[in-house]
């Protein structure tokens, strides 16, 4: 029985799993959009978006030490300047006015070898910029 277990483990060991993570958080911040397996995409999902939560954080504030701890944090989870750079210019002043709900996961069948279970996980596209983009056209 699973009674009081928390957090999914993957079949993996802890820093198997951390790296696991990481790279994919990396992935999908970089490109915007992965596909990969349902349980993984379920489980980075409050991961990631936690991350834009603390990098909205930077956008939010004026203090200097608060945005140079959040850049610190978000660089000691992420690891690549890339992607943590894109996290704080382009993503958290997209969803600067949502609340949560970054991401959305998109189930896209099963996969050929395993019958694996699929889905793509987005980044959701925030409706002011939408608006900006066709009142531009």
């Amino acid at each position: 029985m699973r009674h009081r277990i928390s957090g999914k483990k993957l079949n993996r060991d802890s820093s198997h799993r951390k790296a696991l993570l990481r790279n994919l958080c990396i992935q999908l911040i970089e490109h915007g959009k992965i596909s990969t397996t349902l349980e993984k995409a379920k489980f980075m999902r409050s991961h990631v978006e936690k991350l834009v939560t603390r990098a909205k954080d930077y956008v939010r504030t004026e203090d200097k030490v608060k945005q140079y701890n959040t850049v610190r944090y978000l660089r000691e989870k992420l690891a690549s300047e890339l992607a943590v750079r894109k996290l704080v210019t382009e993503l958290a002043k997209n969803y600067e006015s949502r609340s949560g709900g970054y991401t959305r996961i998109i189930k896209t069948g099963n996969r050929d070898g395993d019958n694996a279970p699929t889905a793509r996980i987005e980044f959701i596209k925030e409706v002011k910029a939408v608006k900006a983009k066709n009142a531009k056209k």
